[in-house]
């Protein structure tokens, strides 16, 4: 009877042992991957939100995997076991430009990622050199189209280099104005805004964060802005689709999964990111950045970067900028 008790105690710790194993599993920690150096936007952003759901996910670590335009770090997802503890960062040049500017991609945006949410949206803005726009009478989007389609050729604007986000924004603009402008490709965005405030271009796409400032002290003036409506940080100044309908071009970027990982893990770390995308601290401090949080499901964030993917197909075979 005792060799009876003293077998039935270990096999209930054993029971015990093994019904601690998942718990166990899940306290591993989380490596998020994000495609690009620290210091930037993207990294300070996936550093604030592993920070946020650390409480119900447990630690995330987060892993910089710079290079290639983002792709060295997103195919490192891509690859990764699909056990949801790796994750990384989808953004518009991974996931929406790169599969048609890249003769070559080590993996494919739309099928070797299973999406958890967007995070978050930066607008882009149409900034004019300010002695420029006064010099020209051009006090708003309508008269920057009209002035283009007077004198074809005449403006020319800027860019961070060939298929950079100011570049495709430029062409997608010029295409539904039906406007000709000359593109100036430079060598980075911060030669290219450079160039707008000496005057050596007469407008820009840039980043509103980057621009802000600019913005405030006169010496650019922004004509519009790049997301499908107005944005929190800059109201008084309109959305290019207030004049050009469905004109979209903003940053942005989210969360993805290696395709095969199960939907239960998904919805567990959809749930965590939303909840920390929607807190009040989160907002305000992304505020700071000019970026709006987008918390979104896997299945809306998924439709949206198809329909992002599809946009920029056109966009850069239009551009024609390409990288061997």
């Amino acid at each position: 009877m005792q060799l009876n008790r003293r077998t039935l105690s270990l096999l209930a710790l054993g029971l015990i042992a093994l019904a601690a194993l998942p718990a166990q599993a899940q306290t591993k920690p989380i490596r998020l991957i994000v495609p690009y150096a620290p210091g930037g936007p993207i990294d300070i952003t996936a550093r604030a939100l592993a920070e946020r759901v650390k409480d119900t996910l447990g630690t995330v670590i987060i892993e910089n995997r710079p290079g290639a335009g983002g792709n060295i770090g997103a195919d490192a997802v891509a690859k990764a076991a699909p056990d949801g503890l790796i994750i990384g960062i989808a953004a518009t040049a991974t996931h929406a430009v790169n599969p048609w500017l890249y003769s070559k991609m080590p993996y494919q945006a739309e099928r070797d990622f299973a999406p958890i949410t967007q995070m978050l949206r930066v607008p882009n803005v149409l900034v004019m050199n300010a002695e420029a726009a006064q010099r020209l009478h051009i006090n708003s989007l309508a008269d920057l189209i009209a002035y283009a389609k007077t004198n074809p050729g005449k403006l020319n604007y800027g860019s961070g280099g060939n298929g950079s986000a100011g570049h495709l924004a430029g062409e997608l603009f010029k295409a539904q104005a039906g406007i000709y402008t000359v593109h100036i490709p430079y060598n980075g965005g911060n030669p290219a805004q450079l160039a707008l405030l000496s005057g050596q271009v007469d407008y820009n796409f840039d980043n509103l964060a980057t621009a802000a400032a600019n913005i405030r002290a006169g010496k650019l003036k922004a004509l519009a802005v790049t997301t499908l409506g107005r944005s929190p940080a800059l109201p008084q100044v309109p959305a290019v689709a207030e004049t050009l309908k469905g004109f979209a071009v903003d940053t942005w970027w989210g969360l993805v999964a290696p395709a095969a990982t199960p939907r239960d893990v998904v919805d567990r770390l959809n749930q965590a990111f939303m909840a920390a995308l929607k807190a009040p601290e989160t907002q305000t401090r992304f505020a700071a950045l000019m970026a709006e949080p987008v918390p979104t499901t896997p299945q809306e964030f998924g439709r949206f970067m198809k329909a992002e993917l599809a946009k920029y197909e056109k966009v850069v075979k239009a551009s024609g900028a390409k990288v061997d």
